[in-house]
């Protein structure tokens, strides 16, 4: 049968769209009264592979996490709690963390090496161990529910973030899902960001690898909220196998192509979702830069637009002050001819050939005032590459949110 490339994306899907997959949530106590300990797993042990931050702070659960998946490129479950980040807690940090894959590798009857552990929340704390202990013991494995899990992993998030999508490989229908959380501290190389991915696709661990860092470069790594990045990130997939197409190798190239598009486009929804969730915000901000000689230029440049809070307090003030917009691209560290930009809000071209253009000003203060995706385009007119960074504004709340985090 011929492979189907188009990529259909299943209205209410996420990670248990795939075959195969597990997941919930419970309160243990860490938190008052929300769900505060999530669960995943598969029934089989799955090819993983995961990104982390980029912070030299890296926290407790990451290095178990990280040591879990060096064993055999394979993790059978997941075990993560929100409001306490177990970073920054020295040795009995590490040995909590250790603890924890412990209690939930017994729980599913596995080896502990095939459990991968997270955290997120206030940096500094200690986990209470014996919340954890309990919140374990009353996992019931045999319900599973995607928006407890989903729930239980949130910090300052308003809402669950969820996309799954699906394409057909040599006759078989693969899927990809996804859920993620994040609000604040967002600049990820990586930051507050956890995303877990699952798949039924049969797929080489080399394979995986390298089809998550593509897919992650292009989207989790082109948002910015805050421009903090947090100990904690991590974008972790697994590959179960239970589709039973014939196994993706990078030789392969047609299908691992397919499958990393694939990837990449659950990747972006959940990076988009992160980016809209900004803690305070109300508008989610799209750059597009055209015309780069090197798609590193265009990311760069997006990021900073996106990041700049004068930007930011532009967009939610709905003022049509371009003159942020260039600055901003002026210290971005690219270099370019800024007798060649051309920079768009909305459909409104606003520079040419580096100067202003004479656009109506309430035109583009009304397309800011009344619209919560706000797209900005940049042509550098220098190459033919191109990149997105996606942000969100900077609202009176954010500070509020921020300023009261701990209490």
């Amino acid at each position: 049968m011929e492979t189907q490339t188009e990529l259909q994306e299943v209205t209410e899907g996420g990670i248990l769209t795939a075959k195969g997959f597990h997941a919930g949530g419970v309160h243990c106590g860490i938190k008052r009264k929300r769900h505060d300990l999530g669960w995943l797993y598969s029934e089989v042990p799955a090819h993983t592979a995961a990104v982390y931050t980029t912070n030299l702070f890296q926290a407790a659960p990451l290095l178990v996490t990280k040591e879990s998946i060096a064993v055999e490129q394979k993790i059978q479950g997941l075990i993560v709690n929100s409001g306490v980040a177990n970073a920054c807690t020295g040795e009995q940090g590490v040995a909590n963390a250790y603890q924890m894959r412990h209690l939930f590798a017994q729980k599913l009857g596995t080896s502990d090496h095939l459990v991968a552990v997270n955290s997120t929340g206030v940096i500094g704390e200690q986990l209470s161990m014996e919340k954890i202990k309990q919140g374990i013991a009353q996992i019931n494995l045999n319900e599973s529910e995607q928006e407890s899990f989903a729930k239980a992993i949130l910090t300052t998030d308003t809402y669950t973030k969820h996309v799954c999508i699906q394409l057909e490989l040599n006759g078989e229908l693969v899927t990809i899902g996804g859920t993620a959380k994040g609000s604040g501290m967002i600049n990820p190389n990586m930051a507050t960001m956890l995303a877990f991915l699952t798949t039924d696709a049969s797929i080489e661990p080399v394979a995986l690898d390298v089809a998550l860092r593509s897919a992650v470069n292009q989207t989790f790594n082109c948002i910015t909220v805050d421009g903090d990045t947090s100990t904690n990130d991590t974008v972790m997939i697994m590959a179960n196998g239970e589709a039973n197409n014939q196994s993706i190798t990078l030789a392969d190239k047609g299908n691992f192509q397919l499958f990393t598009d694939a990837l990449t486009k659950v990747c972006q929804s959940l990076a988009k979702q992160i980016a809209r969730d900004g803690e305070g915000a109300t508008k989610l901000i799209e750059v597009q830069v055209t015309g780069a000689a090197r798609m590193e230029d265009a990311k760069a440049i997006g990021k900073t637009i996106v990041g700049s809070s004068l930007v930011k307090t532009a967009v939610f003030g709905a003022d049509a002050n371009w003159g942020r917009i260039i600055c901003s691209i002026g210290y971005s560290g690219i270099e370019l001819e800024t007798s060649k930009l051309a920079v768009s809000i909305g459909d409104i071209p606003i520079v040419q050939h580096g100067m202003p253009t004479h656009f109506h000003e309430e035109l583009v203060n009304n397309y800011l005032k009344w619209n919560d995706e706000i797209k900005i385009t940049v042509d550098l007119h220098s190459g033919s590459e191109e990149a997105f960074a996606w942000g969100c504004d900077l609202s009176y709340d954010y500070v509020k949110i921020n300023a009261s985090y701990r209490t």
